[in-house]
């Protein structure tokens, strides 16, 4: 049997490969460019996006409370996990990937069709940091010969993996949406702040807000004046055309909304809003809302907000940078991977 990564080379190599990402060479900077051609979200803007996401969330400090690993014990306990990676954004599947890795397991990774050279990428640049990673990381068509699954999809492909995946452990993630409690309050930068959770990755996240809850009668002059910045959104063909299209349905449907431009808001008493357009909802009673949030939990990935609230929440335009320690759904990976039996 190969030789367990000790924690501390663990360490060493995320560390060096957040460095990496952090100062992209030629070579990565021509895969950031030229990414829009096979999946025409992945612009340079949202690509460098994600690859300093990832160079944040490799925080030395981070990785040293996070990986406690203890190889001995990992000498008859590693197992083969099924990852089936998400692609609506660039490079999202990474974190499960990299808690595999982490708790000394070996990832099978199966490739969404829509981003299938941003990961590869950059575990070649890991395992060259370190060749340990090697034996620990294979490309898979099909799954086979698993002990656990990581699946992402949507709520129809999850029905799917729920029934396939039953007998043995797994975590499956579904669609969620995030969203924002206004108080009428905030700042021009707050709500400025507030357009990178709403625009960044053009909306296409789990992570990104799809719904704000503002008070009785909020003025979204206000709103609308801190988000333009952002208008450049418009620019991109595949977001004009959902725009658009949304405009014309609701214009169809005589639906009262609001419209900027480049964003339509509509009053909707559901979370997840079509790309381009944001629901919002309005509120009397803060402790109503937050009651109603609590029932949806299993719809909601983020909650941005300045209230105090018993949900934990994220300040404005945090959504898009998770740390090590915010799991998706709020189901801790690592805590799975180093319990399977």
């Amino acid at each position: 049997m190969s030789k367990i990564l000790t924690s501390n080379q663990r360490i060493n190599a995320f560390e060096a490969l957040g460095n990496i990402l952090r100062y992209p060479d030629l070579e990565l900077m021509e895969l950031i460019n030229s990414a829009h051609r096979y999946n025409a979200w992945f612009t340079p803007q949202n690509a460098s996006m994600a690859l300093r996401a990832i160079a944040e969330m490799l925080d030395p400090e981070d990785l040293k409370k996070w990986i406690n690993i203890e190889p001995n014990k990992l000498e008859t306990k590693i197992r083969s996990i099924g990852l089936i990676l998400a692609g609506n954004i660039p490079i999202v599947g990474f974190h499960d990937v990299i808690c595999v890795l982490a708790s000394g397991h070996k990832a099978l990774i199966k490739l969404s069709s829509s981003d299938q050279k941003f990961i590869p990428f950059i575990l070649d640049k890991l395992t060259e940091i370190e060749p340990g990673f090697r034996q620990q990381i294979s490309y898979i068509d099909r799954l086979k010969d698993f002990d656990a699954v990581i699946a992402t999809g949507s709520n129809n492909t999850s029905r799917y993996f729920d029934y396939y995946f039953s007998k043995v452990p797994h975590i499956i993630r579904k669609n969620r949406n995030s969203v924002a409690i206004l108080n009428g309050q905030e700042s021009r930068d707050e709500l400025k702040a507030l357009g990178h959770d709403i625009f960044d990755y053009f909306g296409l996240g789990c992570r990104s807000v799809s719904k704000i809850y503002v008070p009785q009668g909020y003025d979204f002059s206000i709103f609308f004046e801190a988000i333009e910045d952002f208008r450049s959104v418009a620019d991109h063909h595949k977001y004009s055309n959902n725009y658009d299209y949304n405009k014309s349905i609701f214009l169809v449907n005589l639906d009262t909304h609001l419209d900027n431009g480049f964003l339509l808001l509509k009053e909707d008493t559901r979370l997840a809003s079509p790309l381009a357009v944001l629901y919002y909802e309005q509120y009397q009673n803060l402790a109503k809302v937050e009651s109603q949030l609590l029932n949806n939990q299993e719809l909601i990935q983020c909650l941005v907000s300045k209230s105090l609230l018993t949900i934990p929440t994220v300040n404005f335009g945090e959504t898009q940078c998770p740390r090590l320690f915010d799991y998706a759904d709020g189901v801790d990976t690592m805590k799975f991977l180093k319990e399977l039996k």
